[in-house]
C-alpha cells in the first residue's frame, strides 16, 4: 500500500489525525529508529488528541459563550472582595458532579458574568457540557417556545444540561411568565443538574422584579438548598479601565497640542 493509498484508507476508516500527522511520524519513527509499537502510539496519541480537541470545539460551540475565555488573566487584585477561594473550588466542577448551584449577585461591572464564563469553561474542558444564557434571550426563547408548540423540547434541553448558565438577570424587563418559568426550569434541574445564575439586583428586589413572590420564594428555596452565594462587592473595572483609557487619550492630545507642527 503506497502512502497516497494508506492516507485515504485512515480517512475513510474517519482516522483522520492519524492521516494529517502520518508523514511527520514517519519521519520521526526513521529519524529516532522507533519500533512499530512506539510508532503507532504516536500516531493513536494523535488520533485521539484530534478527537478531544474536535469535541472540545463542539462543546464550546454548544455552550454559546459571550466570552468564552478562562480566567487565567482575570484581575483579582482589583476587587479584593471577591471569594478566590470558592472561585477556584467551583472551578474544579465538583459542585456540577454534587448537582450543587451558584448564585452571584453584585452590581454592573465586578465581574460576574466574566466569571461565571471562565467557570463554564472551566466545565467544559472538564467534559462537561454547557448551555449559557442570558436572562433576557431566555425568557425570549421560551415565549417564543410557547407560541410554537416547542416548549417541551426547549424544557428538556435546558433540564438535561449538566451546566446552565443564566447570566445577568434583571437587566432588563422581564416577562410576565419569568418567574413560573424560571420556577420550572430550577425544579426541574433541582438535584439532577447545576446551574449558574448572575444578577446585579439584590435579592430584596427580586419578588418586585418578577412581580411574584410565592414563585421566587420557591425558586430560590431550591436554588440554595445545595447552592454556593457569592456577593461581589466593589467598583466597576470596566468603568475603571475607561477612564484609564480617557486619561490616556487627553495626556496624548494634550501633548499633540503642544508638539509643534
Amino acid at each position: 500500500m503506497t502512502a497516497d493509498e494508506l492516507d485515504r484508507t485512515l480517512r475513510q476508516l474517519r482516522l483522520g489525525g492519524m492521516a494529517d500527522t502520518l508523514n511527520v511520524r514517519a519521519q520521526q519513527a526513521r529519524a529516532e529508529q522507533l519500533g512499530p509499537i512506539d510508532f503507532l502510539s504516536l500516531l493513536v496519541h494523535d488520533e485521539t488528541q484530534r478527537r478531544r480537541d474536535r469535541l472540545l470545539e463542539r462543546r464550546m460551540k454548544a455552550a454559546n459563550l459571550r466570552d468564552p475565555t478562562s480566567l487565567d488573566s482575570f484581575n483579582w487584585n482589583f476587587n479584593p472582595t471577591i471569594d478566590r477561594t470558592l472561585i477556584f473550588e467551583l472551578l474544579t466542577c465538583r459542585f456540577i458532579e454534587k448537582h450543587e448551584d451558584v448564585l452571584m449577585l453584585g452590581n454592573a461591572g465586578v465581574g460576574k458574568s466574566r466569571i461565571a464564563q471562565g467557570i463554564a469553561v472551566a466545565a467544559i474542558h472538564g467534559g462537561f457540557s454547557v448551555l449559557y444564557r442570558e436572562a433576557h434571550q431566555l425568557f425570549e426563547e421560551l415565549v417564543f417556545a410557547d407560541a410554537t408548540d416547542e416548549r417541551a423540547d426547549l424544557i428538556a434541553t435546558l433540564t438535561d444540561v449538566p451546566l446552565l448558565v443564566i447570566d445577568d438577570l434583571g437587566m432588563r424587563k422581564l416577562p410576565a411568565s419569568a418567574a413560573e418559568d424560571l420556577l420550572e426550569i430550577v425544579m426541574r434541574r433541582y438535584e439532577r443538574a447545576s446551574t449558574i445564575i448572575t444578577s446585579n439586583r439584590p435579592l430584596e428586589d427580586w419578588p418586585k422584579m418578577f412581580s411574584d413572590t410565592p414563585a421566587v420564594t420557591a425558586f430560590l428555596d431550591r436554588l440554595m438548598h445545595h447552592g454556593h452565594f457569592i456577593q461581589i462587592r466593589g467598583k466597576s473595572y470596566r468603568l475603571h479601565e475607561s477612564t484609564i483609557a480617557a486619561k490616556g487619550r487627553k495626556a496624548n492630545g494634550g501633548e499633540r497640542q503642544t508638539t509643534p507642527p
